[in-house]
C-alpha cells in the first residue's frame, strides 16, 4: 500500500510538471515564457506571448494534468480497497500536481501558479464542485477582466463548496490548503491588485 501511493504520488508529480507553457513557446516562437510577462508558465501568460487559441489550449491540457490523475487514483483505491474512506491516494495525488506544475522539475522547480491543474484535481474528486469552480471563475473573469482575483477567489471558496455538498473531510482540507498555497503563489498579482496595476485580460 505504501509503495502504491508513493509511485502515484511521484507520478502524480511528474505529471504536474509537465511544462504545457514553456513548451508551447518554445515551440512556437523558440523563447523561454519565463523571460515574458510575469514569467510564469501558465495559460495567462501563455495568452500575452501566443493569443488566445494558444491561452485556452495550455488551460485545458494543464485542467487535465489534474483530472485525469485523480480519477486514476480513486479507480486505483476502489478497486484495491486502500482506507477508501479516507480517500488519501486522491488527496495526495492532488497534492503533488499542483506541486509539479508550480515547481517543475523540469524546469529547475519554476512553473506556474497551479490555477487550471488545481482545478483538474478539484474537478477529478467531485465534478460538480469542480464546474461550480469553472463556471464561477468564467462569470467573475468576464466581469472583472482580470484574471487572478478570478483565480483567487474561485479557488478560496472552494472548501465550502466541498462542505456544502458532504465531500470528505480530506477533500475539504485539501481544497482548503491549496487554496492558500495558490494564493501564496499569487502574491505579486495580489500586490499588483491594491497597486491598481494588475493587468487586465482584455480592455
Amino acid at each position: 500500500m505504501i509503495i502504491t501511493y508513493l509511485v502515484f504520488t511521484i507520478l502524480a508529480y511528474l505529471i504536474g510538471s509537465f511544462p504545457t507553457g514553456y513548451i508551447l513557446v518554445k515551440a512556437v516562437k523558440g523563447t523561454d515564457i519565463r523571460e515574458s510577462g510575469s514569467g510564469s508558465t501558465g495559460a495567462t501568460n501563455v495568452k500575452r506571448v501566443l493569443g488566445t487559441k494558444a491561452y485556452i489550449f495550455v488551460m485545458v491540457v494543464d485542467c487535465l494534468k489534474g483530472v485525469l490523475p485523480v480519477l486514476a487514483a480513486k479507480y486505483i483505491e476502489a478497486k484495491t480497497g486502500m482506507i477508501v474512506s479516507l480517500h488519501i491516494l486522491p488527496v495526495l495525488v492532488s497534492v503533488a500536481v499542483i506541486l509539479g506544475h508550480s515547481k517543475s522539475v523540469f524546469l529547475k522547480f519554476t512553473g506556474g501558479k497551479s490555477v487550471a491543474s488545481g482545478v483538474g484535481t478539484i474537478l477529478g474528486l467531485n465534478w460538480v464542485v469542480g464546474l461550480i469552480t469553472i463556471i464561477g471563475w468564467i462569470i467573475l473573469t468576464y466581469f472583472t477582466k482580470i484574471v487572478s482575483i478570478s483565480s483567487i477567489i474561485v479557488v478560496l471558496l472552494t472548501p465550502f463548496w466541498m462542505m456544502v455538498f458532504k465531500q470528505p473531510l480530506s477533500y475539504m482540507l485539501y481544497c482548503f490548503l491549496g487554496a492558500l498555497y495558490i494564493v501564496y503563489l499569487h502574491r505579486e498579482n495580489i500586490h499588483r491588485l491594491f497597486s491598481g496595476s494588475e493587468n487586465k485580460i482584455r480592455k
